[in-house]
């Protein structure tokens, strides 16, 4: 798993890449802290290469929207696969999240 994190211009964009399972679930929790002081920007999680995400990285999810509402920031998840979809709608985070 590995995630990579782009700022461009009021956007900072977060790509993943792998199966965000319980294993991979602490490194990314660190990877993505700059997300976490991105006041007022557009944050974007871009998922067109995230095969799996597990309960652990849905609470990764749900902190970043939690950091970037206490910030005045958006969240956008952007290019999940179906497989992924059916998790957000079986867990209730496709109302939380705006999807692209």
């Amino acid at each position: 798993m590995s995630t990579q994190i782009q700022e461009s211009g009021d956007q900072i964009i977060a790509y993943f890449d792998g199966r965000l399972d319980t294993a991979a679930a602490v490194a990314t929790a660190e990877q993505v802290k700059p997300l976490q002081e991105a006041s007022h920007k557009e944050i974007i999680l871009d998922c067109t290469k995230l095969e799996y995400i597990s309960s652990s990285g849905l609470r990764i999810f749900l902190s970043i929207r939690k950091d970037a509402a206490a910030h005045g920031s958006k969240v956008i998840v952007r290019n999940i696969n179906a497989d992924i979809r059916q998790v957000f709608i079986m867990t209730g985070f496709i109302s939380l999240f705006e999807i692209q």
